[in-house]
């Protein structure tokens, strides 16, 4: 009899379970469809909720509350916190004096709101006082001023970056997050200027270009070994989109072939289900959560895989300790749970309906579940493979030299929604191929699938509404 009342018992714990993914499901659509609402009401979701499961499922309004909470905490996190990096990207770069010129306490010409927009920054337009829009659209803002782009700092309106000020107005830091990387906006006020769209790769980031800025570039290059001008080599090497996160490991500034090692920033958004999250597969969001906020933006927390500790493949990273990294206070640690909650919450846009043929793409579903066999390895809906999502160079038909440079020398099966959403830049991790045509035709010709013409295009239309 307890054994029958043990299962009996645990039917409530699995209805839970399940109203729970429910309720993240739920407030990932808020958030994606009405843009000018970061967050919706726990009344809208026990709504929501009402319609998608019997009152007697309804996890308890606590429980509601946590994840809604969770979720604000998370993307608060993920657009704002700089977890202490301003103490590397202000006080050792002094990138903030680049940026402000010397006209304004720093240093050069400093950098004008349109040059900010060149080189990929975003402004959140929603984080502009009302009077400051006003003059925008009237056109009494000076967007060739330093001093304008001062202006955006200190409104938090620049995505992924934080000015800091001292008490007489002057910009006396500056500190990074994670939306600089992977967050755009959605144009709606002007190119570069408009609501902020959260895990989307921003394709437009020179990141290279920006830190090149740096007056102080001697710590990386010291780090590196080299001088300051084999550095803005490098740096001017990755151009719009792409980024190295793996040079401060291994030293490894260019391929054999004489290509940047960079690799494009990729989107961050439906990878709930998916194992491993990154082109190479070094870990899941948290480890990458991690490894990017300790030894990349250089925050202030805790890091530890001793599978950098090998001084023959990342010789940096043995030297510099980076493989084991412990800081006090831990400004990282503590945001990584909420963190990952959010971006776990973030899926991928729907493709606009004119933005490819609904026919061909039809055709293209059967296709890419059958004779061309992409199923087999993207597997719908996630589109990437449950369990461990990698691949041998040899079995993909590149060479292996972003491979060799993790851990387990093989690529991740990269989940394919909202490929609309990143075309710029090219495909695959570093680009190699122009477009979306040239992926097919590689894998038209390493598989021998025989496609035709017509299938081929019909195979590009279906990947672009994915």
């Amino acid at each position: 009899m307890w054994i029958k009342s043990f299962r009996l018992r645990r039917r409530p714990i699995a209805i839970a379970l399940a109203c729970i993914l429910v309720l993240v499901a739920v407030t990932t659509f808020a958030f994606l469809n009405d843009e000018r609402k970061s967050v919706i009401s726990v009344a809208q979701l026990q709504k929501a909720l009402s319609k998608a499961a019997p009152e007697s499922m309804q996890p308890a309004p606590d429980l509601e509350k946590s994840i809604v909470e969770r979720i604000k905490r998370g993307q608060h996190t993920f657009r704002y916190d700089t977890f202490g990096d301003e103490a590397f990207w202000g006080d050792t770069l002094q990138l903030h004096k680049a940026i402000a010129g010397q006209k304004l306490g720093g240093v050069g010409s400093g950098v004008s709101p349109n040059q900010a927009l060149a080189v990929g920054l975003k402004v959140d337009v929603e984080a502009l006082p009302k009077n400051l829009v006003k003059d925008l659209k009237a056109g009494k803002v000076n967007l060739n001023d330093p001093a304008s782009t001062l202006v955006l700092l200190e409104n938090d309106a620049v995505v992924g970056l934080t000015g800091f000020f001292d008490k007489k107005g002057n910009l006396s830091s500056i500190g990074i997050q994670c939306a600089l990387c992977h967050s755009t906006v959605d144009d709606s006020f002007a190119p570069g200027i408009g609501r902020r769209l959260d895990g989307w790769a921003n394709r437009d980031l020179n990141v290279g270009a920006i830190i090149s800025l740096a007056p102080n570039l001697q710590v990386i290059a010291d780090r590196l070994g080299v001088d300051v001008a084999t550095v803005k080599k490098v740096l001017a090497a990755w151009g719009p989109g792409k980024y190295d996160a793996l040079l401060l490991m291994d030293g490894k500034g260019f391929r054999p072939d004489g290509k940047s090692g960079a690799v494009l920033l990729p989107p961050i958004f439906s990878l709930s289900g998916i194992n491993l999250h990154t082109w190479t597969g070094w870990g899941s969001l948290v480890h990458w959560n991690a490894y990017v906020a300790n030894t990349q933006m250089r925050g202030k927390g805790t890091f530890f895989d001793p599978r950098l500790n090998d001084p023959g493949k990342y010789p940096i990273a043995v030297k510099t300790g980076d493989w084991n990294i412990r800081n006090k206070p831990d400004l990282v640690t503590p945001k990584l749970a909420d963190l990952h909650v959010y971006q776990l919450a973030l899926t991928a846009p729907t493709a606009p309906k004119n933005s490819y043929d609904e026919k061909a793409a039809q055709r293209g579903e059967k296709l890419f579940n059958e004779k061309a066999m992409c199923a087999r390895c993207h597997v719908p809906p996630v589109f990437s493979e449950p369990g461990w999502n990698m691949h041998t160079p040899e079995e993909i038909g590149i060479d292996a030299f972003q491979a060799d440079r993790s851990p387990d020398n093989r690529y991740r099966t990269s989940p394919l929604q909202g490929l609309w959403t990143h075309q710029k830049g090219g495909f695959f991790h570093d680009g190699r191929f122009a477009d979306l045509k040239e992926v097919v035709e590689h894998y038209n010709t390493v598989f021998k699938l025989n496609l035709t013409e017509r299938e081929k295009n019909d195979l590009v239309e279906f990947l672009k509404s994915i």
